[in-house]
C-alpha cells in the first residue's frame, strides 16, 4: 500500500530562544528581536534601512523617526483653520488631516516595533519635544486669558 503524501505530518513551528531574544523566521536567515536590544544594525521600517553596521544611517532613522513623532504632535495640537470657514471643506480637510496622523502614527508604532532601544528613545524624545512647542502651555500666546483655541483635530485615544 502506498503512502498518501496527505498524511505526512508538517514540521512543528520554530521556537523562541529566550537566551537569545531571537525568533527565527522561515523566509530569510536573519533573526527577528522579541526583546528591547541596543545596537546600530536594525531595520527600520523598510527591509534593509538604515543598513548594517553604518552608524551614519542608523542616526539619519532615528532623526526620521523622532520628526514622524514631532509631526505626530502637531497634528494633534494646532488649529489650522479659522474660525466661520465654510464648514465642508473643512470636514474635508479635518479627514485628511485625521488620515495623515493616523498613518504617521502608525509609522511610528511599527518603528518602536523594531525592538530597537535607541528608536524607542528617539520616539518618546519626538513625542515630548513636540508636546512642549505644541500642547503645552509653555509656547502659547494665550497663556493666562482663560481661552485656549481648540486643536483642529479630536485628541488621539488608546482604545
Amino acid at each position: 500500500m502506498a503512502a498518501s503524501h496527505h498524511n505526512i505530518p508538517s514540521p512543528p513551528p520554530p521556537a523562541f530562544n529566550a537566551s537569545t531574544g531571537f525568533m527565527p523566521t522561515r523566509r530569510r536567515k536573519m533573526m527577528m528581536h522579541m526583546t528591547f536590544f541596543w545596537g546600530h544594525s536594525a531595520e527600520v521600517l523598510f527591509s534593509g534601512w538604515p543598513g548594517r553596521d553604518n552608524p551614519v544611517m542608523y542616526a539619519l532613522s532615528l532623526l526620521c523617526v523622532f520628526v514622524l513623532a514631532v509631526l505626530v504632535e502637531l497634528l494633534s495640537h494646532c488649529s489650522f483653520f479659522k474660525p466661520g470657514a465654510n464648514g465642508v471643506a473643512v470636514g474635508f480637510l479635518q479627514t485628511g488631516l485625521y488620515t495623515l496622523r493616523s498613518g504617521l502614527s502608525y509609522l511610528v508604532m511599527l518603528a518602536v516595533m523594531s525592538f530597537n532601544g535607541g528608536v524607542f528613545l528617539a520616539v518618546v524624545a519626538g513625542h515630548a519635544v513636540g508636546f512642549l512647542l505644541f500642547g503645552s502651555r509653555a509656547f502659547k500666546k494665550s497663556y493666562g486669558s482663560g481661552i485656549d483655541r481648540q486643536a483642529s483635530l479630536p485628541p488621539m485615544t488608546c482604545g
